[in-house]
């Protein structure tokens, strides 16, 4: 699993320019392997927004309908 240092750096390595500079100066393999890994978090980005609305989601149904009790369970 990814830790969320990690995520800091790779982010970091976005935007201090330095994957441009890699893929400025990267051979072949390095410019199709950089594309890649993009390609593949953009991706896993994508299925993150979706994970994260279905648990907000879920979490604010629920909280608007709280479970019902059985009917035979009425408490006077």
């Amino acid at each position: 699993m990814l830790t969320e240092k990690e995520l800091d750096e790779f982010a970091e390595y976005m935007q201090s320019g330095a994957m441009e500079q890699d893929f400025k100066d990267g051979c072949e393999n390095d410019r199709f392997y950089l594309l890649n890994l993009l390609e593949k978090f953009m991706d896993v980005a994508e299925l993150a927004d979706e994970t994260a609305t279905k648990l907000i989601f879920k979490g604010s149904l629920s909280a608007m309908f709280p479970e019902k009790k059985p009917e035979g369970d009425v408490q006077q």
